[in-house]
């Protein structure tokens, strides 16, 4: 009864850990979710389109550089130390092996990068850029992450937002500040890297790289890289979009995906949150024996959970766009709404895919699994851009992203069939989506009250919210009742 007992309440230790670790990066998601909704309106009024697209097509082209710099250090990193943390010699090791590979692989990176904006880009915000690409280097958010510290990391972060926030209310004035507003953006990223590095030194005893030898760095190389090909793989539907956008169309095309990208990250924000938190708790379980069963059941309640919330969210959002973009953005990027109808639904597909990739895939070690899952959405992406965007410009690279994430769940599902049941969440993941789209149908149907968008957007948001809650406990009453008559034959 003792042990029993024991067990019981370390498990209740456990779930109180993950959801204090949950909490604090909702809590993060949700500032990241309410910054844009602040700024969004201000800037596309202030750069235009044009400005939006000047920064986001740099920004994305200095984001190869950093990806190359990383490698898979943050997963790999994450994973990695989650399996030694409570052991402070072993744990104190890895990090400084690991990030000895990351830090020669900066520099070799930021050279590359000083040369092209130097020497072969013509835009002053490719030197911006440098620090950006630099500060990869001074990168150890995945130290943190294997450690389940993300209060020190999301009250970081926080800081940061805020500051960076007021800034370019403060700052960027007009379309010519466009390069000021790169600069506040680079340097919130940089100050972020260098802040967590005094408190890096009480986790980790530095003292021990005099015992480290190059074949202790050289055995961390091959894992690392296998977890960097599926990180330049999603890049490639995440980041090089903007890059095909800006060199077959025009920048202003990039200004109008990027503002719609902005958007469709909200109903992935909880999910990608609990992602974080859940990585290196899975790492960590799956270390020890006879955790299947818990294992199973996290998966599919996380599973669950992802869809309960994405889902209203996404068919919210795409119900109020033609009311949302010309109030929130303007006139001028009326082509959001059709890209909002396009690239919300692959929310859905995102969110279970950072469930099976965060809390399966990678802390069991499946990493070709995973590999082959993302290298697969890059090459559909790709050829569906190349084959779209010149005629159809940002829709076209949507709609490349679009089934790019559907071709990733797909095989992601497929891989996993025989270690996680789906089937047991199927009528609870079917029923989301349905009463998710039956609300958007009804919400839809809401005429313009008294010719004022903020009212009508106010009355449609507060009847979605309302519908899909009561949907949902029905739901749970018919399921319910279905449960107990099917017990008693």
């Amino acid at each position: 009864m003792k042990m029993k007992f024991l067990k019981k309440n370390t498990n209740k230790t456990v779930d109180l850990k993950i959801a204090v670790n949950f909490a604090y990066n909702t809590a993060y998601q949700i500032l990241t979710i309410l910054i844009p909704l602040l700024t969004t309106p201000y800037l596309s009024r202030v750069l235009h389109a044009d400005g939006i697209g000047q920064y986001s097509y740099s920004y994305a082209i200095a984001y190869y550089f950093v990806l190359f710099s990383m490698l898979g250090v943050n997963n790999y990193g994450n994973r990695s130390i989650a399996k030694v943390r409570d052991k402070k010699e072993e744990l104190s090791r890895t990090f400084l092996c690991i990030y000895t590979i990351q830090l020669m692989s900066t520099i070799l990176c930021s050279l590359a990068y000083i040369i092209y904006a130097v020497f072969f880009s013509n835009s002053q915000m490719a030197i911006i850029m440098i620090f950006y690409v630099v500060s990869a280097g001074l990168d150890i958010n995945w130290l943190f992450w294997g450690l389940e510290e993300f209060k020190l990391t999301v009250t970081r972060n926080v800081v940061i937002k805020l500051m960076t926030t007021t800034a370019i209310f403060l700052f960027v004035k007009n379309a010519s500040d466009v390069y000021l507003y790169g600069a506040i953006m680079v340097a919130g990223i940089l100050v972020s890297q260098v802040i967590l590095w005094p408190f890096a030194k009480k986790q980790v005893d530095f003292t021990e790289i005099k015992k480290i030898h190059i074949s202790d760095i050289v055995i961390h190389i091959k894992p690392n890289l296998k977890l960097f090909i599926p990180t330049v793989a999603v890049s490639v539907y995440k980041i090089m979009d903007k890059i095909m956008l800006g060199a077959m169309t025009e920048e202003v095309q990039v200004g109008f995906y990027e503002s719609a990208d902005k958007i469709i990250t909200i109903p992935i924000c909880v999910v990608t949150s609990l992602g974080t938190v859940m990585l290196p708790r899975m790492a960590n379980l799956m270390t020890k024996k006879d955790n299947k069963d818990g294992v199973q059941n996290l998966i599919l309640k996380s599973i669950v959970f992802a869809v309960f919330l994405t889902a209203p969210i996404s068919f919210g959002i795409m119900s109020i766009a033609k009311e949302f973009v010309p109030l929130f953005y303007g006139i001028e990027f009326e082509p959001c709404i059709q890209l909002f109808y396009t690239l919300l639904p692959s929310c859905i597909f995102v969110a279970i895919a950072n469930v099976i990739r965060t809390q399966y895939l990678i802390p069991a070690g499946f990493d070709k699994e995973y590999i082959l899952s993302c290298v697969i959405g890059a090459v559909v992406n790709l050829i569906i851009n190349v084959s779209l965007i010149p005629k159809f410009a940002s829709l076209g690279a949507a709609i490349g992203t679009l089934i790019a994430e559907f071709s990733v769940l797909l095989y992601q599902f497929w891989v996993t069939r025989k270690v996680i049941y789906y089937s047991k969440i199927l009528p609870q993941i079917l029923f989301s989506l349905i009463a998710a789209a039956l609300m958007a149908i009804i919400v839809c149907k809401v005429p313009i009250i008294s010719n004022s968008l903020v009212q009508t957007i106010a009355v449609k948001v507060l009847l979605g919210i309302i519908l899909y809650l009561v949907l949902s406990v029905l739901f749970y009453f018919l399921r319910k009742n279905a449960q107990v008559i099917s017990s008693e034959k």
